[in-house]
């Protein structure tokens, strides 16, 4: 096919990869991604390079790990992206919603930018006012956040879930749909088109409009499962972590170390009502790349920077380098391409997608990326996926009991390596899927150590001659063209 394709990339915050229908989750309900499960290809084993947000994206936006970019953490300066080679290509960019760049409204090689950022955003960038914000001001509103949940008298019990109480279409996932069906709908366009939408949900606050809350909080979801045990083997720094989050409320999160089953099935059905709003915003982007005359030649990409624990494991939110953290739903859809309703069981990371995107576009690789393209089994070739995937992360405001650390996964174990200490985790993924049982101090565990250790070891190694020439530029500093 000689026409270049749209690409249209949707990007969630924070969204579980057992949070779609159609890839197994019986407890939601989402008939849009389900319909691009149907016409695309998944990814069952997609990790992302970093467990939290601003390091995950300037990764994925830069085909480098976290350690090569030097964004390790979430507030760190990144604003350089291969974007600028799809421009290069002649397409025309546009980024509706959250990217996470910072500062926030850098321009990233994006023709046009729509910026909508965190739901809350008490201390990071609390002062900056997107398009959102702005939509809200015009009605003669006050955005929901920590200043006004924290007036209510269960606040602390409500683990970051509150119902949106404003009008819906101002809600900030319906807002962001809103302004891309806006945009495809006015915007006439002779040249294709790269189009990143970045819904803020379902990050916290968990904050569905009050129909789909109801909907949800009448419904069986599957609850975390932490005993004593698991509890007791955790690393210092997640046990910090844990009370931490009790005593700093992180995105309108005031966690608790003994949540009750109550609190815990509202905290996930409103995680799941929010997925569900997504789902229904996604459609209607579809229906509205359809009436554009857009959609038969479309690439469709929807995916997630990372997961969210919910609870598992005791802890709130990410950081932690847990499947449910790590572990996203990546979907390929392109029906007149690529072969339909295929799943790929193979290890891939999520930033793979940027030399993947590139080859769609024509536009050139750097030799030096460490990110691999999907596109041999996109087209059916043979695939062997990577041996290992890797996540690292740096600490920062919201992880504050480690420096550094490093996650190396094979298909069959995950080693968890904390800069300078002696503890760490391990787990047999096949005996252990949900990591429950540390197998770092087991003698009979030894040898499987020492092979991820030096895996671990190795990816450094590797990286470093890689990127030996462009270490220092992969993440340009702010006041350079990006």
């Amino acid at each position: 096919m000689s026409q270049k394709p749209d690409i249209v990339m949707i990007v969630t915050d924070q969204q579980r990869y057992d949070t779609i229908r159609a890839l197994g989750a019986q407890h939601m309900d989402t008939p849009n991604i389900d319909r691009l499960v149907a016409r695309g290809v998944s990814f069952s084993n997609c990790h992302v390079t970093a467990p939290s947000c601003v390091p995950c994206r300037a990764s994925l936006f830069s085909g480098y790990y976290p350690h090569t970019t030097g964004v390790l953490a979430n507030g760190q300066a990144w604003s350089r992206t291969w974007v600028s080679k799809l421009r290069e290509a002649g397409y025309h960019t546009v980024s509706i919603g959250k990217m996470h760049t910072i500062p926030y409204d850098a321009p990233a090689g994006f023709d046009e930018r729509y910026v909508v950022e965190n739901k809350d955003r008490y201390y990071e960038g609390r002062w900056f006012f997107d398009e959102w914000d702005k939509a809200l001001a015009a009605h003669g509103l006050k955005k929901q956040q920590r200043e006004e949940y924290r007036k209510r008298p269960d606040y602390t019990a409500r683990l970051g879930a509150f119902t949106w109480d404003l009008p819906p279409h101002l809600q900030s996932d319906n807002f962001v749909g809103g302004m891309t069906k806006w945009w495809l709908k006015t915007k006439p366009l002779e040249k294709p088109l790269f189009l990143v939408v970045g819904f803020p949900g379902p990050h916290p606050p968990y904050d569905p409009t009050p129909d789909y809350a109801d909907k949800y909080m009448k419904r069986e979801v599957p609850l975390p499962q932490v005993d004593d045990d698991e509890l007791r083997q955790l690393p210092p720094p997640f046990v910090e972590k844990r009370h931490h989050d009790v005593e700093v409320d992180h995105d309108s999160v005031a966690w608790d170390l003994n949540p009750s089953r109550e609190q815990l099935h509202r905290l996930r059905a409103y995680y799941y009502a929010n997925v569900e709003m997504i789902d229904r915003e996604v459609g209607e982007i579809l229906d509205a790349l359809e009436e554009a005359g857009r959609l038969d030649n479309a690439i469709i990409v929807f995916t997630s920077d990372h997961g969210d624990c919910l609870g598992d494991h005791g802890l709130s939110q990410k950081w932690a380098p847990y499947e449910e953290v790590t572990r996203v739903p990546l979907i390929i859809s392109a029906p007149s391409r690529f072969q339909c309703g295929r799943t790929v069981d193979e290890m891939v990371q999520l930033f793979d997608l940027g030399p993947t995107i590139l080859e769609w576009a024509g536009a050139p690789l750097e030799e030096s990326y460490e990110a691999s393209s999907l596109n041999p089994v996109l087209e059916g070739a043979d695939f062997a996926g990577r041996k290992y995937v890797f996540c690292e992360q740096g600490g920062d405001v919201n992880f504050t009991g480690a420096d550094y650390l490093t996650m190396v996964r094979s298909r069959t174990h995950k080693l968890v390596h904390f800069a300078g200490q002696q503890y760490g985790q391990l787990f047999d993924l096949q005996n252990d899927p949900h990591e429950r049982h540390n197998l770092w101090d087991q003698p009979e565990a030894g040898a499987v150590k020492q092979s991820l250790l030096n895996a671990l070891m190795e990816w450094h190694v590797e990286s470093t001659v890689q990127t030996r020439n462009i270490r220092g530029r992969a993440i340009n500093p702010i006041g350079e063209p990006a």
